[in-house]
C-alpha cells in the first residue's frame, strides 16, 4: 500500500527510472504505471448486458403506502408550508416596516415622521376592527356547524330509532310465524291434517286471477 502510494506522489519517482515507471502503450508518457490499464469487470456489467436469470422475470414494484398515513403525511406537510410561509410574511414585513422607518427618519420631516404615525395607528386600529369582526364571524359560523351536527345526529337517532322499531316489528311477526312452523313434534298431527283436509292446486285462471277451471281430486 505504501509503496502504491509512494509512486502516486508526483515527485516521488526519479528521473533515471522515468521510462521503467511509463507503462507500455503508443502513448506512454501518457500512462504511468499507477495509472489503471483496464476496467475491472468482476462485479460489473454493461448497459448491453442481459439480465441475470434469477431476475429476468422479476417486475420491481413501489413500496406499498397506507392511504391513511399518507392523508396524515400530507396535511402535516401542508400546515408546515402555511406555518412557514405566514412566518417568512410576518418577518417580510416586519423588515419593511424597519426599513420604511430607517428612512423616513434619515430624510423625512418632523411632520412626515407624525403622519406616518398617526397612519400607523390607524391602521392598527383598522386591523384591531378587522380582528374583532374576523373572530365574531368565525364564532357564528362555529356555532352554526354546531347546530348543523346536532341537527344531523338528531336525524340519525330518529332514523336509528325508526329502523329498530321496524326490525322489531318483523321479529315480532316471525315469532307469530313460527307458531304454524312444522317442527318434529307436530309433524304427524300436520299430516294428518292435510290428508284431512286435502287441497287441490291443479286449476286455471283468467286474466283477473278468478278460478275458471277445476280438476276433481280423485
Amino acid at each position: 500500500m505504501l509503496r502504491a502510494l509512494r509512486r502516486c506522489c508526483p515527485g516521488s519517482v526519479p528521473l533515471p527510472g522515468l521510462p521503467a515507471a511509463l507503462g507500455p502503450g503508443p502513448f506512454p508518457a501518457l500512462c504511468p504505471a499507477w495509472a489503471p490499464r483496464a476496467v475491472p469487470a468482476r462485479g460489473r456489467k454493461t448497459r448491453h448486458d442481459p439480465p441475470a436469470k434469477s431476475k429476468a422475470g422479476r417486475v420491481k414494484l413501489p413500496p406499498p403506502v397506507d392511504p391513511e398515513e399518507l392523508l396524515v403525511v400530507l396535511e402535516r406537510y401542508r400546515q408546515h408550508r402555511l406555518v412557514l410561509s405566514a412566518l417568512r410574511a410576518e418577518f417580510r414585513a416586519e423588515v419593511l416596516q424597519k426599513k420604511r422607518e430607517e428612512r423616513l427618519v434619515a430624510g423625512g420631516s418632523p411632520e412626515e415622521l407624525e403622519e406616518h404615525r398617526r397612519l400607523m395607528a390607524w391602521n392598527e386600529e383598522e386591523n384591531g376592527r378587522q380582528r374583532a369582526r374576523r373572530e365574531e364571524r368565525l364564532r357564528k359560523e362555529e356555532e352554526e356547524q354546531k347546530r348543523r351536527k346536532s341537527e344531523i345526529a338528531e336525524k340519525q337517532a330518529k332514523k336509528m330509532e325508526a329502523f329498530l322499531e321496524e326490525k322489531e316489528k318483523e321479529v315480532l311477526q316471525l315469532q307469530e310465524e313460527a307458531k304454524n312452523f312444522i317442527t318434529p313434534e307436530n309433524l304427524e298431527a300436520r299430516i294428518e291434517e292435510c290428508l284431512d283436509n286435502p287441497r287441490n292446486y291443479n286449476f286455471a285462471i283468467d286474466k283477473d286471477g278468478r278460478i275458471v277451471k277445476r280438476t276433481v281430486l280423485s
